[in-house]
């Protein structure tokens, strides 16, 4: 069976798991990476075909282990990894393949860098840039930006984000899409949501919106976000760098990992003991 035909078929048992569209468009772009490799390569797109030393030659070459900015973190390539295990261990069950390839893969082990927030002073440059920013793109930017830095929610949930679910009243946004699929309330001060109501007035429907009123995608959004970046003076940066920035602040305010968890919509208190360390003071080398 081809590469793209049982990659169809895996992505609607995902759907049928209850996998969010996140987990699935990153199992997808990650099986499409292996299919470019294997069509430079000549190996072909017959999945009969791929061996474990197959895909051995593939996580050791250069598309798996260069992005788009320089040398993949260890951390994405096991997720690179876990999903060449997904895909193949269902096409081995569903029975596409007559054995598994990806049964010798196993995760590198390296350890959990620290978060790193932004400093007050790289702060400040960014919205500077954006705030002088001309456009109905340069200004969408700049709310989301504002947006993220002030309630930490991730990019994703913020792109997710209808108009309905932002509650000026109450101060609070109902984040429906959300890691794990468990929505939660994310607080915005008051002038966050004089910013959001001002920016919402008089519409419906996704809050993030391109020119013809499609919600923006996210390799756009860090695309720009990293143009934004180079224009304030700073290296290209991962946009989820503002949630660990809202986090960090939010530590040192006020020195409690579950509030923290809570503002994060995380399950366990577990991932924002991270925002306690020393190393994830703001103001960190980057």
């Amino acid at each position: 069976m081809q590469i793209e035909t049982a990659l169809a078929k895996f992505e609607l048992q995902l759907a049928a798991d209850g996998r969010s569209e996140h987990t699935i468009r990153q199992y997808q772009r990650h099986v499409c990476v292996l299919a470019a490799w294997a069509e430079r390569e000549g190996v072909g797109d017959d999945l009969g075909g791929f061996t474990h030393e197959t895909l051995a030659r593939f996580l050791t070459s250069d598309l798996a282990l260069e992005g788009t900015w320089g040398t993949k973190k260890p951390g994405s390539v096991n997720a690179l990894r876990s999903s060449l295990r997904g895909f193949f261990h269902y096409c081995d069950v569903a029975d596409v393949i007559p054995k598994n390839p990806a049964r010798l893969i196993r995760r590198a082990r390296c350890g959990t860098p620290p978060p790193r927030g932004l400093s007050e002073d790289q702060v400040n440059r960014l919205l500077a840039v954006l705030d002088q920013a001309e456009g109905t793109a340069a200004e969408r930017d700049r709310v989301l930006v504002r947006l993220l830095l002030a309630t930490g929610i991730r990019l994703g949930s913020a792109l997710g984000l209808q108009v309905a679910d932002l509650d000026f009243d109450a101060g609070v946004l109902d984040v429906r899409v959300a890691k794990g699929n468990r929505p939660y309330l994310a607080r915005m001060d008051a002038e966050t949501v004089e910013m959001m109501r001002g920016f919402v007035e008089g519409r419906t429907g996704p809050v993030f919106t391109t020119k013809g009123g499609r919600v923006v995608g996210a390799r756009q959004v860090q695309r720009r976000f990293g143009d934004w970046c180079e224009k304030a003076g700073l290296q290209r940066l991962g946009i989820h760098r503002l949630r660990h920035t809202y986090a960090t602040r939010l530590y040192q305010e006020r020195k409690d990992v579950l509030d923290v968890a809570r503002a994060l919509g995380h399950r366990t208190v577990h991932s924002a003991m991270r925002y306690s360390s020393q190393s994830a003071l703001l103001g960190g080398a980057l």
